[in-house]
Protein backbone atom coordinates (compact mmCIF):
# COMPACT_ATOMS: atom_id res chain seq x y z
CA UNK A 1 0.00 0.00 0.00
CA UNK A 2 1.40 3.04 -1.39
CA UNK A 3 -0.20 5.52 0.63
CA UNK A 4 -0.99 6.87 4.45
CA UNK A 5 -4.30 6.94 5.30
CA UNK A 6 -4.14 9.14 7.92
CA UNK A 7 -1.92 11.62 6.12
CA UNK A 8 -4.61 11.37 3.07
CA UNK A 9 -7.56 11.55 5.12
CA UNK A 10 -5.90 15.49 6.39
CA UNK A 11 -6.82 16.24 2.64
CA UNK A 12 -10.48 16.44 3.67
CA UNK A 13 -13.13 17.87 5.61
CA UNK A 14 -13.41 15.29 8.17
CA UNK A 15 -14.85 15.99 11.76
CA UNK A 16 -12.37 15.43 14.54
CA UNK A 17 -8.72 13.57 15.09
CA UNK A 18 -7.75 10.16 13.11
CA UNK A 19 -7.72 7.14 15.51
CA UNK A 20 -7.81 4.49 12.96
CA UNK A 21 -8.19 2.88 9.84
CA UNK A 22 -9.28 -0.77 9.28
CA UNK A 23 -10.10 -2.62 6.00
CA UNK A 24 -13.80 -3.05 5.80
CA UNK A 25 -16.60 -5.22 3.70
CA UNK A 26 -15.98 -7.80 1.29
CA UNK A 27 -15.88 -5.46 -2.43
CA UNK A 28 -13.83 -7.20 -5.03
CA UNK A 29 -12.37 -3.90 -6.63
CA UNK A 30 -11.79 -0.67 -4.51
CA UNK A 31 -9.57 -0.99 -1.40
CA UNK A 32 -12.22 0.29 1.74
CA UNK A 33 -11.29 0.88 5.39
CA UNK A 34 -13.36 2.25 7.90
CA UNK A 35 -11.94 4.90 9.47
CA UNK A 36 -12.36 5.93 12.83
CA UNK A 37 -11.90 9.58 14.61
CA UNK A 38 -12.67 10.84 18.13
CA UNK A 39 -16.23 11.91 16.92
CA UNK A 40 -17.18 9.79 14.13
CA UNK A 41 -16.82 6.89 11.76
CA UNK A 42 -16.11 7.24 7.99
CA UNK A 43 -15.95 5.22 4.86
CA UNK A 44 -12.26 5.86 3.05
CA UNK A 45 -11.62 4.65 -0.22
CA UNK A 46 -9.18 4.31 -2.69
CA UNK A 47 -10.76 4.29 -5.97
CA UNK A 48 -9.69 1.40 -8.45
CA UNK A 49 -7.91 3.21 -11.61
CA UNK A 50 -7.12 -0.04 -13.32
CA UNK A 51 -11.19 -0.56 -13.18
CA UNK A 52 -12.63 2.64 -13.70
CA UNK A 53 -10.38 4.46 -16.01
CA UNK A 54 -11.23 7.99 -15.01
CA UNK A 55 -11.98 8.44 -11.54
CA UNK A 56 -13.10 11.87 -11.56
CA UNK A 57 -15.91 11.07 -13.90
CA UNK A 58 -17.51 8.16 -11.42
CA UNK A 59 -17.50 10.91 -9.01
CA UNK A 60 -19.27 13.67 -11.16
CA UNK A 61 -21.82 10.98 -11.77
CA UNK A 62 -22.69 10.30 -7.71
CA UNK A 63 -22.17 13.71 -6.91
CA UNK A 64 -25.08 14.44 -9.65
CA UNK A 65 -27.16 11.48 -8.53
CA UNK A 66 -26.42 11.90 -4.84
CA UNK A 67 -27.87 15.46 -4.93
CA UNK A 68 -30.87 14.56 -7.18
CA UNK A 69 -31.85 11.88 -4.62
CA UNK A 70 -31.04 13.89 -1.60
CA UNK A 71 -33.69 16.68 -3.41
CA UNK A 72 -36.17 14.07 -3.39
CA UNK A 73 -35.58 12.54 -0.38
CA UNK A 74 -36.00 15.97 1.34
CA UNK A 75 -39.58 16.75 -0.48
CA UNK A 76 -40.50 12.93 0.80
CA UNK A 77 -39.54 13.73 4.26
CA UNK A 78 -37.18 11.31 4.68
CA UNK A 79 -33.41 11.11 6.11
CA UNK A 80 -31.11 12.42 3.78
CA UNK A 81 -27.80 11.08 6.05
CA UNK A 82 -29.09 7.26 6.14
CA UNK A 83 -31.38 7.25 2.74
CA UNK A 84 -28.63 8.21 0.31
CA UNK A 85 -24.58 8.47 0.37
CA UNK A 86 -23.35 11.49 1.31
CA UNK A 87 -19.63 12.54 -0.09
CA UNK A 88 -17.30 14.51 2.07
CA UNK A 89 -15.43 17.22 0.36
CA UNK A 90 -11.59 17.56 0.53
CA UNK A 91 -10.22 21.04 1.96
CA UNK A 92 -11.06 22.92 -1.61
CA UNK A 93 -14.02 21.62 -2.01
CA UNK A 94 -13.31 18.86 -4.38
CA UNK A 95 -15.34 15.64 -4.41
CA UNK A 96 -12.09 13.40 -4.13
CA UNK A 97 -8.05 13.76 -3.49
CA UNK A 98 -5.82 12.60 -5.98
CA UNK A 99 -2.00 12.05 -4.29
CA UNK A 100 1.57 12.53 -5.56
CA UNK A 101 1.52 8.48 -6.89
CA UNK A 102 -1.91 9.27 -8.82
CA UNK A 103 -4.15 7.41 -6.25
CA UNK A 104 -7.61 8.66 -6.13
CA UNK A 105 -9.73 8.35 -2.58
CA UNK A 106 -12.80 9.21 -1.49
CA UNK A 107 -14.81 9.63 1.92
CA UNK A 108 -18.22 9.17 2.61
CA UNK A 109 -20.14 9.68 5.88
CA UNK A 110 -20.55 6.07 7.78
CA UNK A 111 -23.87 4.92 7.83
CA UNK A 112 -24.58 4.08 11.02
CA UNK A 113 -27.66 1.39 12.79
CA UNK A 114 -27.37 -0.53 8.81
CA UNK A 115 -25.46 -3.33 7.24
CA UNK A 116 -25.09 -5.02 4.18
CA UNK A 117 -25.37 -8.58 3.94
CA UNK A 118 -23.44 -10.69 1.58
CA UNK A 119 -26.12 -14.05 1.37
CA UNK A 120 -30.33 -13.79 1.43
CA UNK A 121 -30.65 -14.76 5.49
CA UNK A 122 -34.48 -14.67 4.99
CA UNK A 123 -37.07 -13.63 1.77
CA UNK A 124 -37.80 -10.57 3.99
CA UNK A 125 -34.24 -9.40 3.68
CA UNK A 126 -34.65 -10.04 0.06
CA UNK A 127 -37.99 -8.25 -0.36
CA UNK A 128 -36.55 -5.10 1.16
CA UNK A 129 -33.14 -4.94 -1.10
CA UNK A 130 -35.88 -5.51 -4.17
CA UNK A 131 -37.96 -2.53 -3.02
CA UNK A 132 -34.99 -0.47 -2.44
CA UNK A 133 -33.43 -1.26 -5.70
CA UNK A 134 -37.54 -0.71 -7.35
CA UNK A 135 -37.45 2.97 -5.39
CA UNK A 136 -34.03 3.80 -6.37
CA UNK A 137 -35.00 3.17 -9.65
CA UNK A 138 -38.13 5.14 -9.26
CA UNK A 139 -36.04 8.52 -7.81
CA UNK A 140 -34.02 8.24 -10.75
CA UNK A 141 -36.83 7.95 -13.36
CA UNK A 142 -36.72 11.51 -14.43
CA UNK A 143 -32.96 12.14 -14.11
CA UNK A 144 -31.60 12.47 -17.62
CA UNK A 145 -29.06 9.76 -18.65
CA UNK A 146 -27.30 11.77 -21.06
CA UNK A 147 -25.55 13.68 -18.04
CA UNK A 148 -24.22 10.50 -17.20
CA UNK A 149 -20.72 9.77 -17.88
CA UNK A 150 -20.52 5.82 -18.96
CA UNK A 151 -17.63 4.69 -15.67
CA UNK A 152 -17.16 1.40 -17.86
CA UNK A 153 -17.61 1.00 -21.34
CA UNK A 154 -20.05 -2.07 -22.39
CA UNK A 155 -20.17 -2.94 -18.87
CA UNK A 156 -23.70 -4.90 -19.82
CA UNK A 157 -23.08 -4.90 -23.27
CA UNK A 158 -23.72 -8.80 -23.24
CA UNK A 159 -22.68 -9.18 -27.29
CA UNK A 160 -19.38 -7.32 -26.12
CA UNK A 161 -18.74 -9.69 -23.33
CA UNK A 162 -19.17 -12.48 -25.60
CA UNK A 163 -16.70 -11.24 -28.36
CA UNK A 164 -13.87 -10.84 -25.48
CA UNK A 165 -14.76 -14.51 -24.51
CA UNK A 166 -14.29 -15.69 -28.01
CA UNK A 167 -11.13 -13.33 -28.55
CA UNK A 168 -9.75 -14.77 -25.45
CA UNK A 169 -10.11 -18.16 -26.50
CA UNK A 170 -8.55 -17.48 -29.92
CA UNK A 171 -5.41 -15.96 -28.34
CA UNK A 172 -5.51 -18.83 -25.30
CA UNK A 173 -2.50 -17.52 -23.96
CA UNK A 174 -1.81 -19.30 -21.35
CA UNK A 175 -3.10 -22.34 -22.88
CA UNK A 176 -6.46 -23.14 -20.73
CA UNK A 177 -8.66 -23.64 -23.54
CA UNK A 178 -8.71 -27.36 -24.05
CA UNK A 179 -9.29 -27.23 -19.75
CA UNK A 180 -12.51 -25.16 -20.31
CA UNK A 181 -13.97 -26.57 -23.30
CA UNK A 182 -17.15 -27.35 -22.62
CA UNK A 183 -18.22 -24.09 -20.55
CA UNK A 184 -16.56 -22.16 -23.19
CA UNK A 185 -19.27 -24.45 -26.28
CA UNK A 186 -21.88 -23.58 -23.35
CA UNK A 187 -21.30 -19.97 -23.95
CA UNK A 188 -20.70 -19.97 -27.70
CA UNK A 189 -24.71 -21.98 -27.78
CA UNK A 190 -25.97 -19.10 -26.74
CA UNK A 191 -24.03 -16.40 -28.89
CA UNK A 192 -28.19 -15.45 -30.56
CA UNK A 193 -29.30 -14.30 -26.79
CA UNK A 194 -26.55 -12.05 -26.19
CA UNK A 195 -27.97 -9.28 -28.17
CA UNK A 196 -31.40 -9.42 -26.66
CA UNK A 197 -31.71 -6.30 -24.28
CA UNK A 198 -28.74 -4.49 -26.49
CA UNK A 199 -30.74 -4.75 -29.19
CA UNK A 200 -33.95 -3.32 -27.67
CA UNK A 201 -32.12 -0.18 -26.12
CA UNK A 202 -31.06 0.58 -29.80
CA UNK A 203 -34.07 -0.30 -31.45
CA UNK A 204 -35.80 1.76 -28.84
CA UNK A 205 -38.42 -1.09 -28.05
CA UNK A 206 -37.56 -0.39 -24.10
CA UNK A 207 -36.13 3.02 -22.26
CA UNK A 208 -32.32 4.02 -21.62
CA UNK A 209 -32.77 5.06 -17.99
CA UNK A 210 -29.95 5.86 -15.35
CA UNK A 211 -29.29 2.34 -13.44
CA UNK A 212 -27.23 1.08 -10.80
CA UNK A 213 -25.46 -1.82 -12.39
CA UNK A 214 -24.07 -3.89 -9.53
CA UNK A 215 -27.59 -4.86 -7.95
CA UNK A 216 -25.98 -7.13 -5.86
CA UNK A 217 -27.40 -7.93 -1.99
CA UNK A 218 -25.07 -6.21 -0.43
CA UNK A 219 -25.14 -2.89 -1.90
CA UNK A 220 -28.43 -2.92 0.21
CA UNK A 221 -27.86 -0.93 3.79
CA UNK A 222 -30.41 -3.14 5.80
CA UNK A 223 -31.70 -1.02 8.39
CA UNK A 224 -31.06 -3.36 11.76
CA UNK A 225 -34.41 -2.59 13.37
CA UNK A 226 -36.70 -2.29 10.66
CA UNK A 227 -34.93 -4.76 8.34
CA UNK A 228 -35.96 -2.08 5.60
CA UNK A 229 -33.38 -0.95 3.05
CA UNK A 230 -32.70 2.22 3.30
CA UNK A 231 -29.87 2.79 1.20
CA UNK A 232 -28.53 1.96 -2.01
CA UNK A 233 -24.56 1.88 -2.22
CA UNK A 234 -21.96 1.34 -4.46
CA UNK A 235 -22.73 3.98 -6.73
CA UNK A 236 -19.77 3.82 -9.27
CA UNK A 237 -21.07 1.74 -11.89
CA UNK A 238 -24.11 4.55 -11.94
CA UNK A 239 -24.78 4.97 -15.79
CA UNK A 240 -27.48 5.02 -18.62
CA UNK A 241 -28.91 1.20 -18.94
CA UNK A 242 -31.19 -0.57 -18.34
CA UNK A 243 -33.56 -1.44 -15.73
CA UNK A 244 -33.30 -5.16 -17.07
CA UNK A 245 -29.58 -5.07 -16.20
CA UNK A 246 -30.41 -3.97 -12.77
CA UNK A 247 -33.18 -6.76 -12.35
CA UNK A 248 -31.64 -9.68 -13.79
CA UNK A 249 -28.08 -8.98 -11.88
CA UNK A 250 -30.18 -8.88 -8.33
CA UNK A 251 -31.72 -12.21 -9.40
CA UNK A 252 -28.21 -13.67 -10.52
CA UNK A 253 -26.52 -12.81 -7.11
CA UNK A 254 -29.55 -13.88 -5.04
CA UNK A 255 -31.54 -16.72 -5.99
CA UNK A 256 -28.48 -19.09 -5.79
CA UNK A 257 -27.89 -20.72 -2.31
CA UNK A 258 -24.45 -21.57 -2.94
CA UNK A 259 -21.44 -19.70 -2.63
CA UNK A 260 -19.91 -17.87 -6.00
CA UNK A 261 -17.11 -20.36 -6.60
CA UNK A 262 -19.15 -23.44 -5.22
CA UNK A 263 -17.18 -26.65 -6.38
CA UNK A 264 -20.46 -28.98 -6.02
CA UNK A 265 -22.72 -27.98 -8.45
CA UNK A 266 -25.34 -30.28 -7.99
CA UNK A 267 -26.24 -27.85 -4.91
CA UNK A 268 -26.48 -24.81 -7.52
CA UNK A 269 -30.01 -24.05 -8.58
CA UNK A 270 -32.30 -20.47 -8.86
CA UNK A 271 -34.83 -20.60 -6.15
CA UNK A 272 -37.92 -20.07 -7.90
CA UNK A 273 -39.83 -18.73 -4.67
CA UNK A 274 -36.73 -16.48 -3.97
CA UNK A 275 -37.19 -14.90 -7.61
CA UNK A 276 -41.10 -14.18 -7.11
CA UNK A 277 -40.45 -12.57 -3.43
CA UNK A 278 -37.93 -10.28 -5.27
CA UNK A 279 -40.12 -9.38 -8.17
CA UNK A 280 -43.17 -8.79 -6.03
CA UNK A 281 -40.37 -6.12 -4.22
CA UNK A 282 -39.11 -4.30 -7.41
CA UNK A 283 -42.71 -3.95 -9.58
CA UNK A 284 -44.10 -2.56 -6.20
CA UNK A 285 -42.01 0.19 -6.59
CA UNK A 286 -41.94 0.41 -10.15
CA UNK A 287 -45.57 -0.60 -11.58
CA UNK A 288 -46.29 3.04 -12.69
CA UNK A 289 -43.09 3.53 -14.89
CA UNK A 290 -42.08 -0.02 -16.07
CA UNK A 291 -43.02 -0.47 -19.39
CA UNK A 292 -44.80 -3.73 -21.14
CA UNK A 293 -42.15 -4.86 -23.07
CA UNK A 294 -39.35 -4.58 -20.36
CA UNK A 295 -41.97 -6.85 -17.83
CA UNK A 296 -41.84 -9.01 -20.86
CA UNK A 297 -38.20 -9.27 -20.47
CA UNK A 298 -37.52 -9.48 -17.11
CA UNK A 299 -36.96 -13.21 -16.55
CA UNK A 300 -34.82 -13.44 -19.96
CA UNK A 301 -32.60 -10.37 -17.80
CA UNK A 302 -31.86 -12.66 -15.43
CA UNK A 303 -30.30 -15.95 -17.31
CA UNK A 304 -28.52 -12.82 -19.74
CA UNK A 305 -27.01 -11.16 -16.45
CA UNK A 306 -25.78 -14.46 -14.88
CA UNK A 307 -24.79 -15.79 -18.67
CA UNK A 308 -22.75 -12.59 -18.87
CA UNK A 309 -21.25 -12.59 -15.61
CA UNK A 310 -20.07 -16.05 -16.60
CA UNK A 311 -18.82 -15.63 -19.81
CA UNK A 312 -16.52 -12.73 -17.61
CA UNK A 313 -15.28 -15.11 -15.14
CA UNK A 314 -14.86 -17.58 -18.06
CA UNK A 315 -12.51 -14.85 -20.12
CA UNK A 316 -10.63 -13.51 -16.83
CA UNK A 317 -9.46 -17.40 -16.87
CA UNK A 318 -8.54 -17.60 -19.99
CA UNK A 319 -6.82 -14.14 -19.57
CA UNK A 320 -4.76 -15.03 -16.45
CA UNK A 321 -6.90 -13.87 -13.85
CA UNK A 322 -6.42 -10.46 -14.53
CA UNK A 323 -9.69 -8.85 -13.57
CA UNK A 324 -11.17 -10.02 -10.71
CA UNK A 325 -9.51 -10.92 -7.21
CA UNK A 326 -8.79 -14.32 -6.63
CA UNK A 327 -7.69 -16.26 -3.54
CA UNK A 328 -7.00 -20.05 -5.17
CA UNK A 329 -5.69 -21.22 -8.31
CA UNK A 330 -8.62 -21.86 -10.71
CA UNK A 331 -11.15 -19.97 -8.79
CA UNK A 332 -12.57 -17.77 -11.26
CA UNK A 333 -13.43 -21.27 -13.38
CA UNK A 334 -15.49 -22.17 -10.27
CA UNK A 335 -17.30 -19.31 -10.50
CA UNK A 336 -17.97 -19.90 -14.36
CA UNK A 337 -19.31 -22.96 -13.45
CA UNK A 338 -21.60 -21.88 -10.67
CA UNK A 339 -23.07 -18.91 -13.06
CA UNK A 340 -23.50 -21.95 -16.12
CA UNK A 341 -25.25 -23.83 -13.88
CA UNK A 342 -27.00 -21.15 -13.03
CA UNK A 343 -27.70 -20.20 -16.51
CA UNK A 344 -29.05 -24.15 -17.02
CA UNK A 345 -31.25 -24.20 -14.48
CA UNK A 346 -33.25 -20.76 -15.54
CA UNK A 347 -33.41 -22.30 -18.85
CA UNK A 348 -36.18 -24.97 -17.55
CA UNK A 349 -37.47 -22.89 -15.38
CA UNK A 350 -38.38 -20.17 -18.08
CA UNK A 351 -41.81 -20.33 -18.34
CA UNK A 352 -43.00 -20.21 -14.94
CA UNK A 353 -40.86 -16.86 -14.49
CA UNK A 354 -42.79 -15.47 -16.72
CA UNK A 355 -46.13 -16.43 -15.61
CA UNK A 356 -45.01 -15.22 -12.57
CA UNK A 357 -44.26 -12.09 -13.75
CA UNK A 358 -47.19 -11.66 -15.98
CA UNK A 359 -49.24 -12.48 -13.11
CA UNK A 360 -47.50 -9.95 -10.39
CA UNK A 361 -47.85 -7.30 -12.91
CA UNK A 362 -51.21 -8.24 -13.68
CA UNK A 363 -52.16 -7.68 -9.67
CA UNK A 364 -50.73 -4.34 -9.75
CA UNK A 365 -52.37 -2.76 -11.85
Amino acid sequence: MNYDIKKVSSNFKIDGNFISAEPYGEGHINSTFLLTTDKKQYIFQRINSDVFKNPPEVMENIILVTEYLRNIIKENGGDVKRETLTVIPTLDGASYYKDENDNYFRIYDFITGAKTYQTVEKPEDFYNAAKSFGRFQNMLNSFPSEKLHETIKNFHNTKIRFENLVKAAEKDEFGRLDEVREAYEFALKRKDDCGIIVDAIEKGEIPLRVTHNDTKLNNIMIDDETHEGICVIDLDTVMPGSLLYDFGDSIRFGTNPCEEDEHDLSKVYMDINLFEVYLKGFLSELKDSITEKEVKLLAMSAKLMTLECGMRFLTDYLEGDVYFKTHYPKQNLYRTGTQFKMVADMEEKMDEMNKIAEDIMGGLR
